[in-house]
């Protein structure tokens, strides 16, 4: 028997809202194309139903960027525009996703959900052995953070119909490589959540 968590990654207003400052980059377009946000809510659902842990994990930095990695390829430009501040509309997890007070939220200042975070010491509070991913991008944090779990010996599911990314090439490249870590499933099709 398992003990699973759903993470979901990264589905900030600044990514997956229409009037996000990464909006220009596909990821709403992706999600609605798919309808991911609709996928998130049952998954959401299914989980609370089946008392599973619900963790929330966003990117985001304060106000004054004091965690900015300046040298990033990705984060770079984030101080420049004003992005993914802390204590913004930016940051929030999107409006039309099922989150309640009860559910984590765990803030991340890079690319994968457990660096430098809570994460672990939550995931080995609650013993933990299986992680459930949807997130987006595909190609970053869910890649990122499926190989440090991975990494840390916990079963990793990647749910492709809650992820999301910036292309279907993107994606569907990520999934792929995803597979030599990870299971790939929908989420219709892993038992945990049905």
């Amino acid at each position: 028997m398992t003990t699973p968590a759903l993470i979901l990654l990264d589905f900030i207003n600044e990514i997956v809202d229409d009037n996000g400052k990464f909006a220009g980059k596909g990821y709403p377009a992706f999600l609605k194309a798919h309808d991911v946000i609709n996928n998130v809510n049952a998954a959401i659902n299914k989980a609370r139903k089946k008392n599973i842990p619900i963790i929330f994990v966003r990117v985001g930095f304060s106000p004054d960027y004091r965690e900015w990695p300046e040298m990033s390829p990705l984060f770079g430009a984030a101080k420049k525009y004003s992005a993914l501040q802390l204590g913004t509309w930016a940051t929030e997890v999107h409006s039309s996703i099922n989150m309640i007070d009860t559910d984590f939220l765990i803030t991340k200042h890079r690319v994968s959900a457990f660096y430098a975070t809570s994460l672990e010491v939550i995931l080995k509070t609650l013993k933990i052995d299986t992680i459930i991913l949807g997130g987006v991008a595909t190609d970053l944090v869910v890649q990122s953070t499926a190989r440090d779990a991975h990494d840390r010996d916990y079963r990793v599911i990647a749910l492709e119909d809650l992820c999301g990314a910036g292309s279907e090439e993107d994606h569907k490249n990520a999934l792929r490589t995803l597979a030599k870590i990870a299971i790939i499933s929908k989420s219709a099709e892993v038992p945990e959540l049905n």
